[in-house]
């Protein structure tokens, strides 16, 4: 009787611990099948290996203006960590402005910036922020300007008929394929970015990055 207690005590502890496969089956398949329906699952950024990858839901209704708006907010922010890694790294390996060798790096130079620097630096980015918008609607979209209908073939395009790096003789499939170069190449700095951050905080950046940057 005590063996029969025993060995019935051992099957209900393991089947405690046992997966339940009907339920994340079920999950799983109302998820793919969800994604499957969605109109916007061939838009730009469903690629390999994810494809159309949205968790969250936040564009589970297919509305395709909120889609464009989303798109352009990650499209801007991957600019922004771009830029942001490529400054870190070489402040990092000690390149500096005339008069600016005894700033450090990383978050310490927040703290040694005099307020001029400050200055500049919000004047810099205010300029930076109005001349790359696309003018034909600019400021900011509010369209009061006198220019023709915008030749911007998406949101972020900002060549305003100027800068063009031949982009108009590329066939659509090349378009797409850099625009997606692009988009990837913003969401891995804004991972690369955030842990350049979070390790300068945890005292082991030196420990990831290449030898020959000597931290200042």
């Amino acid at each position: 009787m005590m063996k029969l207690a025993l060995l019935a005590t051992l099957i209900a502890s393991a089947a405690a611990f046992a997966p339940a496969p009907a339920v994340k089956t079920t999950t799983t398949t109302a998820l793919s099948v969800a994604a499957a329906e969605n109109p916007l699952k061939n838009e730009l950024g469903a690629q390999a290996p994810l494809g159309f990858f949205d968790p969250l839901g936040a564009v589970a209704d297919g509305n395709k203006e909120n889609f464009d708006r989303l798109r352009w907010v990650e499209l801007k922010h991957g600019r922004v960590a771009m830029l942001a890694v490529v400054g870190y790294l070489v402040t990092y390996a000690g390149v500096r402005f005339p008069g600016a060798e005894d700033i450090p790096s990383g978050f310490a130079a927040l703290d040694n910036l005099p307020d001029m620097v400050w200055a500049q630096m919000i004047a810099t980015w205010t300029m930076m922020e109005a001349a790359n918008q696309d003018q034909y609607k600019a400021p900011w979209g509010m369209n009061q300007n006198s220019l023709d209908e915008s030749p911007a073939e998406f949101q972020g395009d900002f060549r305003n008929g100027a800068i063009d790096f031949n982009w108009d003789t590329l066939s659509d499939e090349s378009k797409w394929r850099k625009r997606g170069v692009e988009l990837n190449n913003g969401r891995a700095a804004q991972m690369g970015i955030l842990a350049l951050m979070v390790h300068e905080k945890m005292g082991n950046l030196g420990d990831i990055l290449p030898g020959f940057l000597a931290h200042n």
